[in-house]
């Protein structure tokens, strides 16, 4: 990587789809990172034992042959004592309940397995750097919709990289500062109304954008994210 860039990390990427695993790993060596593949739990098992000190993070489908993902994530933390993050392939959740058990094992969050190629590293980069992010631990939606913002007397109009039940953040390559307030605009697809919200700028990176916290959100509309983020999350894909 180039002089001052972050310092390189090891991502393994767990997935039964050798598309899906192909375009993580060259996104990511790309960037500079290191890559390892696994295509089944007793691969991923074996990694872990073998290399848990130098796996940065773990990108995990839950559908890997002959095992449940909820007992291989059990499995894992049984060998980290919860010390690996791990994102799971939202296309292998199956259900409100195995995501629930899935937060008290840890897991750090979601990811699109099929997510356009530039929002693959943003995605994986508050997890692969997190010092640099307010990380939140509910489920994000990789989604690319027009955001109005305004500081000050300024309008911005910009594209989201994902939305949470508490924030979004937005791809732009002149961010905030930390701290900022806000106002926010946009309009979710499906929903009648748009929401308009307060924000505060809580992570900063002019390398990929800038993450907003919402603030005196109203009842609606915290509504309307809640059941667009859960209608992502937990509806069956077959």
């Amino acid at each position: 990587m180039t002089a001052g860039s972050p310092a390189a990390k090891t991502v393994l990427i767990a997935g039964d789809s050798s598309f899906v695993r192909e375009r993580f790993q060259a996104v990511l060596q790309e960037a500079g990172h290191r890559a390892v593949i696994a295509r089944s739990a007793a691969e991923v098992l074996g990694r872990v034992r073998a290399d848990l000190d130098e796996i940065d993070l773990l990108v995990l489908d839950l559908r890997l042959p002959q095992t449940s993902g909820v007992d291989l994530v059990r499995a894992i933390r049984k060998l980290d004592n919860g010390r690996l993050p791990i994102l799971v392939f939202s296309g292998t959740i199956t259900s409100a309940e195995e995501v629930r058990d899935l937060a008290e094992l840890g897991v750090a969050g979601y990811v699109n397995e099929y997510s356009a190629v530039q929002h693959i590293l943003p995605s994986l980069a508050p997890h692969l750097f997190p010092d640099n992010f307010n990380r939140r631990s509910s489920p994000r939606v990789v989604l690319s919709i027009p955001v109005a913002y305004r500081c000050g007397d300024t309008v911005t109009a910009v594209l989201t990289l994902d939305v949470g039940k508490g924030g979004l953040s937005l791809r732009t390559m002149s961010p905030l500062p930390v701290g900022s307030a806000t106002r926010v605009r946009f309009g979710l697809p499906g929903a009648s109304q748009e929401i308009e919200v307060d924000a505060k700028v809580t992570w900063s990176d002019h390398r990929i954008g800038m993450g907003l916290q919402f603030e005196r959100l109203e009842t609606g509309d915290q509504t309307t994210i809640d059941e667009f983020v859960d209608g992502h999350f937990f509806t069956a894909r077959g």
